[in-house]
Parts: structure tokens; sequence; C-alpha cells
């Protein structure tokens, strides 16, 4: 029997039975198998991929919405990836169509690396900021930060859900209750007895990712930061809103080198929701 046209095979819902093919897939690409990450993304919210008759995935992409259950004001598109041997058949292309429709009216955002932006520039996104991504064994310098940090606790996790739902603009319990498990440190920082930010490190291949970050101001960032690299002996990675220029020039002083620049874009939404201002950095790029 003749194989079928990538064009003709169906697109499905990926589930976490599905996990060691798409780090096979992203292995397939160059990128790291990330399997820690794609089992959080496909536990947390859904995955859409098409098979290839062959074995394994032709494409996958992670979708994770936010806000009531059911009834998501915001949803984040990631991974987005197709198998080398079918790459520039409009795979990818297919996939995007196929998560918009499905995604009805919600609105959506994704980082897009240069490479992918003419596609989703295609589709609809617009550019609506930058982020850049930093990685590198952090040293000290200076100062000790004033601002109190410590380990969060089960306690903690009311205070944090507030504070994070006022400045991501949407409500993401589902996935920042998932951190204690998928994070190897989480971090608070308090004054006066108020968690005024916080933060995770989670492990990603040889490195802990910072994400995400949200606090008060550049100082409290700081802090959180410092003590989290002060748990560990990874290099560290995080992905910045190029729009905090202060962190950015305070991280590459103490180690942390410029990788690359991701675009941040929007579908159906004019801008990203909530306060700029004291988000920093992203849980990871793949979920907005």
């Amino acid at each position: 029997m003749p194989t079928p046209s990538v064009a003709a095979l169906p697109i499905r819902r990926l589930t976490l039975r599905d996990l060691t093919a798409c780090a096979d897939l992203s292995e397939n690409r160059g990128w790291p198998r990330e399997e820690h990450k794609w089992g959080f993304l496909l536990t947390a919210g859904k995955g859409y991929g098409i098979d290839d008759p062959d074995g394994g995935l032709v494409s996958a992409c992670a979708v994770t919405e936010y806000g009531p259950h059911g009834r998501p004001d915001l949803a984040a598109i990631g991974m987005v990836l197709v198998a080398e041997r079918h790459a520039r058949q409009g795979v990818g292309r297919r996939l995007m169509r196929h998560v918009v429709s499905t995604m009805g009216t919600t609105p959506l955002t994704l980082h897009a690396t240069p490479y992918g932006r003419p596609l989703y520039e295609e589709l609809g996104f617009k550019v609506t900021g930058r982020a850049e991504m930093l990685r590198g064994r952090f040293t000290p310098d200076g100062p000790a930060p004033k601002i109190a940090t410590r380990p969060a606790t089960a306690e903690d996790l009311p205070a944090i859900l507030r504070l994070d739902e006022e400045v991501f603009g949407s409500d993401r319990t589902h996935i920042i209750t998932r951190l204690p498990a998928f994070a190897d440190q989480l971090r608070v920082a308090e004054e006066r007895g108020r968690i005024i930010g916080y933060t995770a490190a989670w492990p990603n291949m040889d490195t802990h990712v910072v994400g995400p970050l949200i606090a008060r101001d550049t100082e409290t960032a700081q802090a959180l930061i410092a003590s989290l690299a002060a748990h560990t002996d990874r290099p560290l990675r995080t992905d910045i809103d190029v729009r905090h220029e202060e962190l950015l020039a305070w991280a590459k002083e103490r180690g942390l080198a410029s990788v690359a620049f991701n675009a941040v874009m929007t579908y159906g939404i004019g801008d990203l929701p909530g306060d700029w201002s004291r988000r920093f950095a992203p849980l990871t790029v793949a979920a907005g």
C-alpha cells in the first residue's frame, strides 16, 4: 500500500504515553530531549501531534490553557516541532491552523524563534514583546541582597497563587500547584511577613531553569535569583523580558551570557494581561 501523504495524516491529542516520541522529535531537530519539560506540558496542558506511519511523530506541539476550567481566557502554544524529513512541507502550518481553530476565540500567545516567526505572522500572530535567554554559572558579586528569601512551604501556596494571578493576569493554579513536584527549588521573597515575590528552579538537562520569576521590583528579582544560585551547582538558564534592562545587566555582570532572543507574540489580544513590571521570566517559554 502506498504511504499516505503527510497532508492526509490525522492530527490527534497527545498524552503522557507519547512522551518518548515527543523527546525523540526534539532530538531529531537538534533540540535537547527535555523529557522532564515534555512530561510537565503533557500533563498540565494539551499536546497535539501527527503520527508518522513509519513510527514516531511527524509533528507535535503543546498548548497550556489559563483561566477558568473549560473557559480559558489565555492559552500558550509551545514546542512546535516538525521532523526533519517532513520539514518545509506545510506540516507546521497545518498543525498550527488546527490548534488556532480548536482554541476558537481564546486569546493565544507564544515565544517565536526567528526561524518560526514568519509562519506565526502569516497565521495572524503579532509581535508584542521580546525575551532574552541567558545561560551561565552565576557568580555572586557586590553586597548581599537586602531582601529576605527562604524556601516556600505548603502554607505559602495560597499567597503565591494570589500574587501570581494578580501579576500574570490569569489564573494558573493548575501550573503553580505542580511546581513543588516539578522544580528542585521553590523560593519566596518576604517583607514583614508578606510574600512580595517567588521563583522556582527546575532541572533541564545540565541546567536549572529559573522560572517563573515574579517579583515586586528588580531588587527582589535579584535576591530571588541569587538565592536559587546559592543552592545549586548547575548553570542557570532563564528568559527575561527585555524591558527589564537593569536585571539583564545585573545577571550578565554575574556570569550569565546572552544566548538568544525570542519574539513574544499574541493572537486575538493586543497585549498580554497582567503586570509586566513584576513579571520578569516565564516558567518556560513553551508555556508563556
